[in-house]
């Protein structure tokens, strides 16, 4: 072999070392990358074992936060100014009195030849304060004599002029119930006041009745002053 040709096999085996070298390099150097890649997924595996991957909100460390809102007091009621102590008046006609009243209106109409009538007196919200009634009254002369009182202590004028009152053929106080537009009652008052009722029914005329209860009134009138 001539010393040309042992020159050029010299500088292709040098060329084959050096690109078997490069080869190598290359190798090595990928073979790093993938080291270090599978090591970073291994380390991240390693974090996350055991834990929720969903993000988790912060928690606030900080004050609770307080409403901006006015706080309104309650409201409270007003006290009354003191008025001092209730009064309570009611005027009513004793036992004794209702007694001698309804007794004096009977025996005026027994001294008239009217045994046959009832009397009854009534407080003004027409409960019975005494009752009489005569020898033979029919039973319907009761409740005249009650409805007959109790209407002239309601109005406070006898029956005989509130029938005046009552015209035409339409709603009036007639209609009240309880309440009788005859003659034959009498209003009790005391200072002014219409406090109870005398009524007498079962004459033939109402005008006898009034007359009798009207005898009634005068007792108490005479007892008051």
């Amino acid at each position: 072999m001539n010393k040309r040709t042992m020159m050029a096999a010299a500088s292709t085996a040098a060329l084959l070392l050096a690109t078997a070298g490069a080869t190598v390099a290359a190798n090595a150097g990928q073979g790093s990358q993938l080291d270090a890649a599978d090591a970073a997924v291994s380390l991240s595996r390693t974090n996350n074992a055991g834990s929720d991957s969903r993000p988790t909100r912060p928690t606030p460390t900080g004050p609770a936060p307080t409403s901006s809102a006015p706080v309104t007091p309650a409201p409270t009621s007003p006290v009354p100014a003191n008025s001092g102590p209730v009064s309570v008046q009611q005027d009513r006609i004793s036992v004794a009195a209702s007694a001698a009243a309804v007794g004096a209106a009977l025996a005026k109409c027994q001294a008239d030849k009217l045994p046959f009538v009832t009397v009854a007196l009534v407080d003004r919200f027409g409960t019975v304060q005494a009752i009489l009634r005569g020898d033979n009254a029919a039973a319907h002369t009761i409740e005249a004599a009650k409805q007959k009182a109790y209407t002239a202590a309601a109005f406070g004028a006898p029956t005989s002029e509130l029938a005046g009152r009552i015209t035409g053929s339409g709603p009036s106080i007639a209609d009240l119930p309880g309440t009788l537009f005859l003659a034959g009652g009498v209003p009790l008052k005391v200072n002014g006041v219409s406090v109870a009722g005398i009524g007498v029914g079962g004459a033939p005329d109402g005008a006898l009745d009034e007359a009798c209860a009207a005898a009634g009134a005068a007792i108490l009138a005479q007892a008051t002053k």
